[in-house]
């Protein structure tokens, strides 16, 4: 158990920390690339500018954490809760996020590209400004979220869940594939 603890600019890296409780732990600057940390628990911990990149995540609890600017890079956090995250600006491209649970997430100015958010919770989820050019959301739920600004070119949001109007803000285009099919032609 090291929840509560400070670890501010540890290096971490390649550690097995798998079902570990690290919640509400100061871990700003530290780096974790390559962890093995799947069921963990990181709940309201700090993880700003951390280094995430190909972490084995899955299934881990991250409700409420910080993790601005933090890189999750290739990462794997299927099945996690990051309900209530604080990620503007995090690099999360090519992350596996499938089922996961972002609803109430910051994602504002997020770098999502190219990553898997199939069947992901993203209600009430801001995504600002978020870039997403080729991310799967296939069958996520995004009622409620903010995609003022979005750059969804080139992402799979088949079978996603979206309230009428909600793309009006967003950046698509043709190579967009919306919940009947690809966009259609002259956009």
């Amino acid at each position: 158990v090291m929840s509560l603890c400070n670890l501010r600019e540890a290096d971490l890296s390649g550690a097995d920390l798998e079902g570990a409780d690290i919640s509400a732990a100061d871990l700003r600057w530290v780096n974790m690339s390559g962890v093995q940390a799947a069921g963990a628990d990181l709940s309201r911990s700090d993880l700003s500018l951390a280094d995430l990149s190909r972490a084995g995540l899955n299934g881990a609890l991250l409700r409420s954490a910080a993790l601005y600017r933090a890189c999750l890079k290739g990462s794997e956090l299927a099945d996690g809760d990051l309900s209530g995250a604080d990620l503007r600006e995090a690099n999360l491209r090519q992350t596996d996020l499938r089922r996961a649970d972002l609803s109430f997430a910051n994602l504002s100015r997020a770098d999502l590209n190219l990553a898997n958010l199939s069947g992901a919770n993203l209600k009430g989820a801001t995504l600002f400004r978020t870039f997403l050019r080729g991310a799967d959301l296939t069958a996520a739920d995004l009622e409620g979220a903010d995609l003022t600004g979005a750059d969804l070119r080139e992402a799979d949001l088949g079978q996603a869940r979206l309230a009428a109007g909600q793309l009006a803000s967003a950046i698509w285009d043709g190579t967009t594939v919306l919940p009947g099919g690809p966009a259609p032609p002259g956009l």
